[in-house]
């Protein structure tokens, strides 16, 4: 039997990867894992008290765990989190052990994807989350494409026609 490969999302908050990384898992008969519930699972806490615990630093150090883990698997959907790929260790796991997709969204989807969820400790703060997410993108983006087999836009598609469209450029 054929050995099973791995499908890893990487993108901005806001950019579909849990809800995409879930259509895609089902329709290949894949597992679906999504880094930030892992290392709230792994914790017995969410990740905003993880962040204010151990700040920005501390929750990296899981989260490269979490995702150092996650991809020895074999046969899995993984949606990360957006702040991943800053991690050198965490973009070259990804790249060598599944095919990365990079999930490209615009500014204004973000904030619009974004603006009632307390759950983003990054947007938690004083400055406008359309400038924190405008830095962060200017930031993330050249390791997003740079770790990505390919890239995929979803702004103006629903998550399943996203996945479809994964699934059409992906060579299983």
């Amino acid at each position: 039997m054929a050995e099973k490969r791995n499908i890893f999302l990487v993108g901005p908050m806001g950019a579909g990867k849990s809800t995409i990384g879930r259509h895609l898992a089902d329709q290949l008969h894949l597992e679906f894992f999504d880094s930030d519930q892992e290392i709230e699972r792994r914790t017995g806490a969410d990740i905003a008290w993880v962040f204010d615990l151990e700040g920005e630093e501390g929750f990296r150090v899981r989260e490269e765990g979490v995702i150092s883990d996650l991809t020895e698997m074999q046969g899995i959907v993984l949606a990360t989190g957006g702040g991943s790929v800053v991690s050198k260790e965490v973009r070259n796991k990804l790249s060598a052990r599944g095919i990365v997709v990079y999930l490209e969204t615009p500014i204004e989807k973000q904030v619009a994807r974004t603006q009632r969820d307390k759950r983003r400790p990054l947007l938690q703060t004083e400055e406008a989350p359309r400038d924190v997410l405008e830095r962060l993108a200017e930031e993330r983006e050249p390791l997003y494409k740079d770790v990505a087999d390919f890239v995929v836009r979803t702004d103006e598609q629903s998550a399943k026609v996203v996945a479809n469209q994964i699934i059409e450029k992906l060579d299983f």
